[in-house]
């Protein structure tokens, strides 16, 4: 039953998104704004080989840079919430350095990195760790008192109150944290894939604005759309 409501809220909100794009292209009337039914006739014409090599790598960068956020933030939140000095400090260093615009970052990473990989993967995991490291630190505050006592009472090992208490009572979170930690790590990649690159959606899709191939840069942004919305269909099945 759950799963056929969010089956329907998708389908309603897919047909609402395309009422809105039919009604702006025939509002505008402008080759700008193609209709979506051209958009969709255009991507059989399009090079498969070509896409499928811009659509895995902004997909392998995505998931390298939240994984590596992940592994990152776990280890960071324990240790602020098991050690008040660590935790204070941690806490004024993200007050002060959470407000800075990231992107604004990219031209030092670019500096001190160089133009490759690293560079895409650095900036996702700049702009996305801090919103993870709150989440699960705030999760990992939320567990009654009662309940460590009752562990200790019960002579838990450390790995027992990881395995037991910590890791169930953070997932729900993590999960949360990475829906939004994933829309913020697309809307990056896009930005940092217009620079020392030739691969990649973000690289696509300015290409062809370029060009002014405007099919071709509406065709990207549906593609790169897409992957978003698999990989939350993909984070709502492993919850």
């Amino acid at each position: 039953m759950q799963w056929t409501n969010r089956l329907r809220g998708v389908l309603i909100g897919l047909v609402a998104l395309h009422l809105v794009w039919v009604l702006l292209a025939w509002l505008l009337h402008a080759p700008v704004l193609p209709y979506p039914w051209e958009v969709y006739l255009h991507l059989p014409s399009m090079s498969e080989g070509e896409l499928l090599a811009h659509l895995g790598v902004s997909i392998w960068r995505v998931l390298l840079g939240i994984m590596c956020s992940l592994l990152l933030a776990a280890p960071l939140a324990f240790l602020m919430f098991s050690s008040r000095r660590v935790g204070r400090m941690f806490e004024s260093f993200i007050y002060l350095s959470y407000p800075i615009p990231k992107l604004a970052l990219l031209p030092i990473v670019m500096l001190l990195a160089g133009l490759g990989e690293a560079t895409k993967v650095i900036m996702i995991v700049l702009i996305i760790l801090f919103q993870i490291v709150i989440g699960l630190r705030d999760s990992l505050r939320a567990i009654p008192r009662e309940t460590f006592v009752l562990f200790d009472s019960m002579g838990a090992s450390a790995w027992q109150r990881v395995r037991h208490l910590f890791f169930p009572a953070i997932l729900p979170d993590v999960f949360g944290a990475l829906r939004i930690a994933l829309g913020t790590a697309l809307s990056v990649l896009f930005v940092t894939e217009t620079y020392g690159t030739s691969l990649g959606m973000g690289y696509y899709i300015v290409d062809a604005w370029m060009r002014v191939n405007y099919l071709d840069m509406y065709t990207g942004i549906v593609l790169l759309g897409t992957v978003g919305f698999l990989l939350f269909v993909l984070l709502d099945v492993l919850e």
